[in-house]
C-alpha cells in the first residue's frame, strides 16, 4: 500500500531535471486518494533554484522570481498521467483551469517530482473556449533536442487525452471548483536544495 500525505501537511515539489533539482518549492497537500494528489501553491511561496549547468540552461524564473507571484493554485495531478491541472482563483471565483503538460509525478519521502514540459492548455472558468498557450517553446524545445522521443510522445498524447476529455464533457477536475484554501494556511518557509540540505 503506498503511503499517502495528510491534508493540510507540507511537501516538496522539485522539478528534476539532468538528474538534479532544476526548481523546488513547498506546497501544501490539499487531497490525497488513489484518484489524485492535489497541492496547493500559496502565493508568495518561497522558490528555490538548482545551479550548474543544466541542457534547458537556468530556469528561466531565476532571473526575477524568487517567490511565487501570482494568486495561489490549486494542482491536481493524477498517478501515471503527463499533465497537471491547476486551478486559479479571483475575488472567489474560478479564473481558469490551467492544464500544465508535465513529466507524470513520482513521489518521494519529501514529497513528488515532476517536470514541467513547457506546453500548457489555458481552460477558462466562466466557460468560454481553451486556448493554447506556449506551442512555440514546446516545439522549439522539441527541434533542439530538449526532449527525449518519449518525452516528446507523452506530451503530444496527454495533449489528445485532455481534448477529448474536455470535447466529451468529462474534467475530471471539475470536482475541485469550489475548493477554496482553508483560513490558517500560511505560507510555508523555502526549502533547501537536497544538496544543499547535506552539507
Amino acid at each position: 500500500m503506498e503511503s499517502r500525505f495528510h491534508q493540510g501537511q507540507v511537501v516538496v515539489r522539485r522539478e528534476m531535471l539532468d538528474g538534479r533539482e532544476w526548481l523546488v518549492y513547498p506546497v501544501r497537500v490539499a487531497g490525497d486518494d488513489e484518484r489524485e494528489l492535489a497541492v496547493y501553491l500559496a502565493r508568495g511561496t518561497p522558490l528555490t533554484f538548482g545551479g550548474g549547468d543544466f541542457r534547458w540552461g537556468p530556469h528561466p524564473w531565476i532571473g526575477f522570481a524568487h517567490t511565487w507571484q501570482s494568486g495561489g493554485v490549486l494542482q491536481l495531478q493524477r498517478p501515471g498521467e503527463n499533465y497537471a491541472v491547476w486551478g486559479r482563483w479571483e475575488n472567489g471565483t474560478l479564473r481558469e483551469w490551467y492544464v500544465n503538460f508535465q513529466a507524470p509525478f513520482s513521489r518521494t519521502d519529501r514529497g513528488f517530482d515532476t517536470l514541467d514540459h513547457e506546453l500548457d492548455l489555458v481552460i477558462p472558468g466562466d466557460g468560454a473556449p481553451y486556448r493554447w498557450k506556449d506551442v512555440d517553446h514546446f516545439e522549439e524545445r522539441v527541434r533542439a533536442g530538449g526532449f527525449t522521443p518519449g518525452e516528446e510522445r507523452g506530451v503530444r498524447e496527454a495533449a489528445e487525452r485532455v481534448v477529448g476529455l474536455l470535447e466529451r464533457g468529462e474534467c475530471w477536475w471539475e470536482r475541485w471548483r469550489d475548493w477554496r484554501a482553508p483560513v490558517g494556511w500560511d505560507v510555508p518557509g523555502p526549502v533547501p536544495l537536497q544538496a544543499d540540505a547535506a552539507r
